[in-house]
């Protein structure tokens, strides 16, 4: 992943202020359809923790991000919660996992890296476990903020998780604006 935007006090403090009416309860909500409750859920990419606090309401949650500077602010604001520092390609956690969540975290890995963590992510899953990611809608790349951005179709991420997961939900919805994101929730397959 590129980029040092989420690695600095500053700016994790202005994107903590900049994402503070943002939160994925809508996502979560689909989620709960297809998870039980009181399975244990790992979150790639916590950032300011406001999905980890929402997910803790029905789920055991480790939270994990890739930035020591969200590391301490989730520790100093949870410091009863588990976080690991885990970059999104790698996972590397020995730990198993029913569900992984993320809410526009994978939309910063190239194609080629985003293969690699779905592979992984097959790997940390338990046997019937379940994805639930959320996408910017679109098509192409830019760097924003100095972080790479990737944009995908419903077709494209279709292509990457199909192999590994059956998808379950693929759906666009308004984060800011009508389609300009996309949910995918899968169970993953026998591999």
């Amino acid at each position: 992943m590129e980029g040092d935007y989420y690695k600095t006090k500053e700016t994790v403090k202005e994107y903590i202020r900049l994402a503070k009416d943002v939160d994925g309860g809508e996502l979560i909500n689909k989620l709960k359809e297809h998870l039980p409750s009181n399975a244990n859920v790992l979150e790639i990419g916590t950032g300011p923790g406001k999905d980890f606090l929402i997910l803790k309401e029905f789920y055991t949650v480790i939270g994990s991000d890739n930035s020591t500077e969200f590391l301490r602010h989730l520790i100093d604001s949870n410091p009863q919660e588990e976080f690991l520092e885990l970059d999104a390609i790698s996972l590397k956690t020995d730990k198993k996992f029913d569900g992984i969540y993320s809410n526009k975290v994978l939309h910063h890995l190239k194609n080629e890296e985003l293969m690699d963590s779905i592979k992984r992510q097959t790997e940390v899953l338990t046997s019937k476990g379940i994805i639930c990611h959320s996408f910017w809608n679109g098509e192409g790349s830019e760097v924003f903020k100095g972080l790479f951005v990737n944009y995908h179709s419903e077709m494209a991420l279709k292509g990457f998780f199909d192999p590994y997961f059956e998808i379950l939900l693929l759906e666009t919805y308004a984060e800011f604006e009508e389609a300009d994101s996309i949910l995918l929730i899968g169970k993953k397959s026998k591999i």
